[in-house]
């Protein structure tokens, strides 16, 4: 049975979305602040986290960052934030989802289905895969360039570099990035991709001086020769 955390300070909401998916077959644990859902986390093991953004303790933004630092536990944002920015921002520090409340059970209750098909259809690649200097470690979650560790990466910072890396000598157009790190059709909106593509870029580069990415104006991106 598949545990999901429950991060959302309004108790109602909280208490709703428990006793639906409890429904739907899930387990499920609950924190009303962030500084308690870092515990649990720390504490217990989940399979993915709902996560409110605006929370005592911890906002959600330090939760989702502390996530990360220990890997891909796919985490759903649950905001009542419903900007282009706020939504870009968050997934860029590595959110998997975002749902703007108020919101339909049934909604999130699909893209939870969603982001755990993902988890256990074993897209994830195996075995340590590198091409000049660089080097992508998927069973821990980690990059190294020229030796250096690279910043942690968000999920779809990741699986961008992932996809460069195994075939290196291929230009990839935006729209093949963007489906394959998100594992969802592209609509055409390129704000999220290219605010990923950049701090992935300044990742690498604070770990090596190396331009490791090459853009290929008008057509996409592949590995720099």
């Amino acid at each position: 049975m598949e545990r999901i955390l429950i991060v959302d300070d309004d108790s109602n909401i909280n208490t709703m979305m428990r006793e639906a998916l409890e429904k739907e077959g899930f387990a499920c644990g609950q924190a009303f602040s962030g500084t308690e859902a870092t515990l649990l986390l720390a504490a217990e093991n989940f399979d993915l986290v709902l996560l409110d953004l605006t929370l005592p303790g911890k906002s959600g933004e330090c939760v989702l960052q502390e996530i990360r630092k220990k890997g891909g536990l796919p985490v759903i944002v649950v905001s009542a934030k419903d900007d282009l920015d706020s939504k870009v921002d968050v997934l860029s520090i590595g959110a998997d989802d975002y749902v703007t409340k108020p919101f339909e059970i049934k909604e999130v209750v699909a893209r939870i289905r969603v982001q755990l098909r993902k988890r256990g259809s074993g897209q994830e690649t195996t075995g340590v895969i590198s091409f000049g200097g660089l080097e992508i470690d998927p069973e821990h979650f980690t990059v190294t360039a020229d030796g250096a560790e690279v910043p942690t990466l968000t999920r779809q910072e990741y699986r961008i570099l992932e996809l460069l890396v195994q075939h290196p000598t291929r230009v990839f157009s935006k729209d093949a990035i963007y489906e394959y790190a998100w594992q969802e059709p592209y609509i055409g909106e390129t704000k999220t991709l290219d605010v990923h593509m950049s701090n992935l870029r300044k990742k690498l580069k604070a770990a090596s001086e190396r331009d490791y990415i090459e853009t290929i104006w008008g057509i996409g991106y592949r590995m720099k020769k």
